[in-house]
């Protein structure tokens, strides 16, 4: 078959390999027919190398048609049109029981001190091969895979990957209070739809960001927006939105590579100029992010007020404003998004033909599998308005 490999520094290739099999009596075999490109990948790209191998498949957003199950796999069968979680969770532990998904204690890597594995995301998460490709094995095919239903196209269900059920959590995790104001940093696809989620939850909306496309398309969904490259003081900008006070809930959607942040860049910098066997040690110890986006969401939010990262941070020494924040009495949550938690929730959006998410507009790309590359090239330098690539095997 063919998929997109990792072979170093934005160097990703589609190449023929191997076709996957059933491997265990719960595993599953899709026919890919949608896999989308997240920021997070970028970061595989880009900063998180060390913890890659050369031909690692890519991809963590994927839904197709069973081709094949294991015996012990009932709630599927071939011919199902599915979407698979990014998260691989077996529904039955103690943390799954919680509902706890991202932390799996069936599939958490413990080898790396990491929660639950990944599809398509470093030997941090297990290296389980990615779903950009023709055809993807599934673990934990018992419970992971949500069936959808035929008709409707690949995009009004895609995002149940990722995209909807991380961006529903992150507003959850807010908190944001009745008639409350959520500043949501960062304007690509999942601070897109935080903003989207949050309006229609009811809340009033502040998005952030320094691009042009992105603020245009939140400004056409409702969301008031600041353009961050115009903002003389961020912090000055959104409290005098604010009634002087700030947001009462901020949500984090940048994360590790922001804008901004010298020390954060240098280190990115310096620990890619090391050779990948010492690289990769030296950033689980001493790891540091590009902190600016974390450190405006401090400055933003309200005293009292409550921060939701939703942004993928990497770093072991990240330093933070202590003071800053206990004095404000901030709270932070943040986490992988349990997928499997929310879909209840959002299945009933997703199928509704008004779409009041507007998740049939997400995608500015669709490319062939072979194009994949030039869709990485162009969504991480904000390229001919890229702001969600969906490849299409």
């Amino acid at each position: 078959m063919k998929a997109l490999t990792w072979h170093g520094k934005r160097d990703v290739r589609v190449e023929q390999v191997p076709d996957p099999v059933i491997k265990e009596d719960t595993d599953a075999i899709i026919r890919v027919t949608s896999t989308g490109i997240c920021g997070s990948d970028l970061h595989l790209y880009e900063v998180l190398g060390p913890f890659m191998g050369e031909g690692d498949i890519l991809g963590h957003e994927a839904m197709g048609v069973v081709e094949e199950t294991g015996s012990s796999v009932t709630g599927i069968r071939p011919g199902d049109r599915v979407v698979i979680p990014f998260n691989i969770s077996c529904g039955h532990c103690y943390m799954c029981d919680r509902e706890l998904y991202a932390q799996c204690e069936t599939t958490q890597v413990r080898e790396h001190g990491t929660g639950a594995a990944l599809f398509g995301y470093t030997k941090l998460y297990g290296q389980v091969p990615g779903g950009q490709a023709e055809f993807l094995r599934v673990p934990q095919a018992h419970f992971g895979p949500v069936k959808v239903p035929e008709g409707p196209s690949d995009d009004r269900f895609l995002y149940l990957s990722d995209v909807l059920p991380t961006s529903w959590q992150a507003v959850e995790f807010a908190d944001v209070p009745e008639g409350g104001t959520v500043a949501v940093l960062g304007l690509g696809p999942i601070g897109q739809m935080c903003c989207r989620i949050a309006r229609h939850r009811g809340f009033r909306v502040i998005g952030i960001d320094r691009v042009r496309e992105r603020l245009d398309v939140a400004r056409r969904h409702g969301t008031e927006v600041v353009d961050e490259s115009e903002a003389d003081d961020l912090g000055d900008a959104v409290r005098g939105m604010t009634g002087g006070r700030g947001a009462d809930s901020v949500i984090e959607a940048v994360g590790m590579e922001a804008h901004g942040s010298l020390a954060g860049r240098l280190a990115h910098t310096i620990t890619g100029l090391v050779p990948g066997r010492a690289a990769a040690p030296l950033m689980s110890r001493v790891g540091m992010d590009r902190m600016a986006a974390l450190l405006e969401a401090i400055e933003i939010v309200r005293r009292g007020g409550t921060i939701s990262v939703i942004g993928v941070y990497g770093g072991m020494t990240d330093p933070l404003p202590m003071l800053r924040m206990f004095d404000k009495g901030v709270t932070l949550r943040m986490g992988q998004a349990h997928v499997k938690r929310w879909i209840d929730a959002l299945m009933p959006l997703v199928a509704d033909d008004a779409d009041p998410l507007g998740v049939e507009g997400l995608a500015t790309h669709h490319l062939p599998l072979d194009e994949a590359p030039h869709g990485y090239e162009i969504f991480q330098k904000k390229q001919e308005g890229a702001l969600k690539v969906v490849l299409n095997p």
